[in-house]
């Protein structure tokens, strides 16, 4: 029998938030991934670093991911459930985690890392970025780009204005990253497919992805969340697209 939409609802709002493990979701909500392999990337760059931070690391799962660290590895993050994860996973590999907010500046002196990285950053602050890098150093992150997931943004908040929409366009980035005194030497984006299936799937991702809908709770959005799940029954997943950027900058020798 079909569970109703309260019991899915229920299901949403109790699963767990922390981390970036998405595989509550299997079954129940689909996104394609970067053509580009992000993960991999990151850590052939990793590999061959000698002293590395990774910004905004989450619950440390996709640093962790990485097959070898440098002889000095440092991620930061500003969540306390989030910190608590990262540490459990990353220290016993020899990481530190800092607890740190999301905005600067960054706890670092100059020039102390010959490479940067960050999955999904919530903000990007150029001119500490550059501060950190040595000369010569690189910031190597995968972004989230302009208008991401703005089909279930819009469900719930309405049109949004072009300059919301145009937020973090990648040449936008690219020329605050030129103007931090980087010299980007990559950039590609790509658009992927998003599939939810039930509006549980729905309540769990914009309760654990906090900036899609600001200030999301089931009570406040209660009769659009009831729409939705009708609309689901009648027509299947709802579709949206995500928006990723691959972004790299060097910092000039």
């Amino acid at each position: 029998m079909p569970r109703t939409f309260e019991e899915l609802v229920a299901e949403g709002e109790a699963a767990p938030v922390a981390g970036w493990d998405f595989s509550w979701f299997e079954g129940r909500a689909t996104e394609a991934r970067p053509s580009w392999g992000y993960q991999r990337l990151m850590s052939e760059r990793l590999g061959r670093a000698t002293a590395a931070l990774d910004v905004q690391t989450g619950g440390g799962e996709v640093l962790a991911g990485a097959a070898a660290f440098p002889p000095a590895m440092v991620a930061t993050e500003s969540w306390p459930p989030n910190v608590a994860r990262a540490t459990a996973l990353l220290h016993p590999r020899g990481a530190v985690v800092v607890a740190s907010p999301d905005e600067p500046p960054l706890p670092f002196g100059d020039a102390a890392f010959d490479l940067v990285t960050s999955r999904h950053p919530a903000t990007v602050w150029w001119e500490e970025i550059a501060r950190v890098l040595r000369p010569g150093g690189t910031y190597f992150a995968q972004h989230v780009g302009p208008a991401s997931v703005f089909e279930l943004v819009e469900f719930f908040l309405g049109p949004q204005p072009e300059e919301v929409r145009r937020r973090r366009h990648p040449e936008a980035e690219a020329r605050d990253a030129e103007a931090a005194g980087l010299r980007i030497t990559g950039l590609r984006s790509e658009r992927l497919r998003m599939e939810f299936f039930d509006v549980g799937a729905v309540v769990h991702f914009l309760r654990k992805v906090i900036w899609i809908v600001p200030g999301f709770t089931v009570d406040a959005h209660r009769d659009r969340l009831r729409d939705l799940h009708e609309r689901i029954v009648r027509d299947g997943p709802f579709v949206a697209h995500s928006a990723r950027t691959l972004i790299e900058a060097r910092k000039p020798a």
